[in-house]
């Protein structure tokens, strides 16, 4: 297979790999199993809802989604048909910047996405549509030719370091090639969605080593054609991922990242353009297309820990070095079990103020936090929820919780692709807490 080259470091992996190397010297990553005192901080052995079987249409926001079968830890979605380059590429559908269209098609609703291409023209891409006879189309959807498309021939691969993480060593499994952005427009539209490429050739597909296929995909159906009258839908199985919005736990997925480690740990597609997406730091300000995604370096691990959360926990405790697949049972059964990330998620669109409901976005602005020696050893670290809470923790408890390597809290400079899948006990609907004042959330 094609070795991947990565071109320098990029600020991420100076201002996280580094200082976390550093920080490992005084930190004791393992964290504290038990929390030793309960001051507000908003841990929570909470769960993360229904483990197994299949989610109740009633809990899904994407509405297209044909299943979510929480035993296998996937979601199924409609399967597109597209070329790239003259080649055959398919693709999912799970946003639109517009309303009724989002509707219509049973898409999450995300107008920051009409941003998308503020200071970052390759940040979109323009494509082009079909326009089929009716003898060549009596009803279905029209072929989309896109300008790029990923490679998915490189081997992900991710060596555990000393602490599990960070890694000794990592390459992306999936890179864009030229002119490839998840976010589209039709030529002739005002409209963005976000349309990941998932496959790429006639198949066979690979879902075991993802050599046309990207890194999360554990099943692919193509439909024949449809007899007369009727309408046979192609499909992809994807490997979820677990977190929490506003104290609930949620399910989404990952299917690009504007860096190369992030593209590994959340086994997606690394697309540098997304890097440039406007804008670092930005959420509910204007010209924005992000939305905040709060993620913890040095959370407790261990697999039946209830407080377990992050980047380490996913490391030693989600097998996260190994290639996801539908017979790689113990991944599947760790990851189903809380191995995860657990990320906390910004605004969510079942949110009861439609201010936050349409303020979600795809595009999720990281915002890591890293435990501070006294965190860990007063019990403190425990697991995140909800985005207000970690908010004012950032705001009114520097001595427990700062960015990497000591630096002031907020965006380290990456995004990554997550659209929201649906929610696995109660719908979110408003946060634990209220923000306090001069908090990193937007007092209005």
């Amino acid at each position: 297979m094609r070795a991947l080259t990565i071109r320098g470091s990029t600020r991420w992996l100076a201002s996280i790999l580094l200082t976390i190397a550093v920080v490992l010297v005084g930190v004791a990553w393992h964290g504290s199993s038990t929390a030793k005192a309960d001051d507000g901080t908003g841990g929570a052995t909470q769960g993360l809802g229904q483990l197994s079987g299949l989610l109740p249409r009633s809990n899904l926001v994407l509405e297209s989604a044909l299943q979510v079968d929480l035993s296998k830890e996937t979601v199924r979605l409609p399967l597109y048909k597209g070329t790239a380059n003259g080649h055959t590429v398919w693709f999912v559908l799970t946003e639109a910047s517009d309303a009724g269209l989002a509707k219509n098609s049973g898409l999450n609703y995300a107008p920051k996405l009409a941003n998308i291409a503020i200071s970052c023209a390759a940040c979109v891409q323009t494509v082009t549509l079909d326009s089929p006879t009716p003898d060549a189309n009596k009803f279905g959807p029209a072929v989309v030719h896109f300008q790029g498309a990923p490679d998915f021939t490189p081997t992900r691969t991710l060596v555990p370091g000393p602490n599990g993480f960070p890694p000794a060593s990592f390459s992306p499994g999936a890179v864009a090639g030229p002119g490839y952005s998840p976010f589209i427009r039709i030529e002739g539209s005002a409209v963005v969605y976000n349309a990941p490429i998932v496959a790429t050739g006639d198949g066979p597909f690979d879902v075991t080593t993802h050599t046309n296929t990207g890194d999360r995909v554990l099943g692919i159906h193509i439909a024949p054609a449809s007899p007369p009258g009727q309408f046979l839908e192609s499909w992809v199985d994807l490997l979820l991922v677990k977190g929490f919005d506003a104290g609930q736990p949620i399910l989404y997925l990952s299917t690009e990242a504007g860096e190369p480690l992030a593209s590994v740990l959340e086994r997606s597609t690394y697309v540098p353009a997304l890097a440039n997406a406007a804008y670092n730091g930005g959420d509910d300000f204007l010209g924005s297309a992000r939305e905040r995604l709060f993620g913890f370096i040095n959370g407790q691990t261990g697999a039946d820990n209830p407080q377990s959360q992050g980047f380490q926990h996913i490391v030693l405790d989600g097998h996260a070095a190994e290639d996801a697949s539908a017979t790689n049972t113990g991944l599947i059964n760790a990851l189903r079990n809380g191995g995860d990330l657990l990320n906390v998620f910004g605004d969510f669109p079942t949110l009861k103020d439609p201010r936050h409901a349409d303020a979600y976005s795809p595009l999720w602005d990281a915002q890591l936090g890293q435990w501070t020696q006294k965190a860990i050893d007063e019990g403190f670290n425990k697991r995140q929820i909800d985005e207000n809470v970690v908010f004012n923790l950032a705001a009114t408890r520097p001595d427990l919780i700062t960015g990497p390597g000591g630096a002031p809290y907020g965006s380290v400079g990456i995004d990554i692709n997550c659209a929201v899948i649906g929610f696995t006990n109660l719908a979110p609907t408003a946060n634990l807490v209220a923000p306090v004042p001069n908090s990193q959330f937007p007092p209005r």
